[in-house]
């Protein structure tokens, strides 16, 4: 089921619009494993009543992003307006996707961009070259932030005080035998990430699953995205890392931030 948003003074104030929130909650109740779902299941995930549901889903469909299938409904290619809104934002297709397909050839390992949204990264681009991961990944794909070295990269970039509320909502799942779980010592770990300006994950996610990433700043120097590439386990993974990979991810990160700087980039968001 989709997380829920948590509440704050601001959903009690004048200000706070519902309809819109449970609007996009509906929206949100559609992912890979639930591409179509009927009025009783949308009312569900989205932790409405079935009437509130209905009416939603009914608005939805009469602005076209969501479709009936079957007896029941999918979203639609309209709902595609929301997320290429934002990266159109961000200017990296024709900027960085050249980049960062040119990293992952040098190198032959797929490598990926993404930015912070609460507890996940998001997928903004990709460039596979090998599969290593179980999960197929695109744009748009969230993965835990706290397990993975993206995610890592990007909170290390957070203000210390934007930092202990990140923690504070953090409840780390345990994806293998070595998934960091204990908030100190994740902690620990990404205070590591903020000094050396890189984060290494081994099969913390998945099991024989290695990734390696480094932070992009924007124009005023805040990390805003998080580049990276991933490799199998084997026995000197984390040497190649640190002394093959890590070299060619941060000559690719110093290009990307200097063909943005001028676009003035977002600083990551929470």
């Amino acid at each position: 089921m989709p997380a829920k948003p948590q509440s704050s003074d601001f959903e009690e104030s004048g200000d706070y619009v519902q309809s819109l929130a449970r609007g996009l909650s509906v929206l949100r109740a559609f992912d890979a494993a639930h591409t179509q779902l009927s009025l009783a299941e949308i009312a569900q995930r989205s932790q409405l009543s079935r009437a509130v549901a209905r009416r939603l889903v009914l608005t939805l469909h009469h602005l076209g992003y969501v479709r009936q299938a079957g007896r029941g409904y999918s979203v639609s290619p309209r709902v595609l307006e929301l997320g290429y809104g934002y990266l159109g934002t961000l200017n990296l297709s024709e900027q960085v996707q050249p980049m960062l397909e040119d990293l992952a050839h040098r190198i032959d390992q797929s490598c990926s961009m993404a930015v912070l949204d609460g507890q996940s990264v998001v997928y903004v681009l990709r460039v596979p070259v090998r599969r290593v991961m179980t999960v197929s990944l695109g744009i748009g794909a969230r993965l835990p932030a706290a397990a993975t070295s993206m995610g890592r990269v990007l909170v290390a970039g957070l203000g210390n005080m934007d930092l202990d509320h990140w923690l504070k909502a953090c409840q780390p799942a345990a994806h293998t035998r070595h998934t960091v779980t204990d908030k100190k010592k994740l902690r620990a770990v990404i205070e590591k990430t903020r000094a050396q300006g890189y984060a290494y994950v081994e099969q913390e996610l998945e099991m024989g699953l290695c990734s390696l990433a480094v932070p992009i700043h924007n124009a005023d120097g805040k990390v805003a995205i998080a580049i990276n590439t991933s490799m199998p386990y084997q026995p000197d993974v984390a040497r190649k890392a640190s002394k093959e990979l890590l070299p060619a991810l941060r000559e690719t990160a110093a290009h990307v931030e200097h063909g943005l700087h001028r676009n003035r980039l977002p600083a990551v968001s929470l």
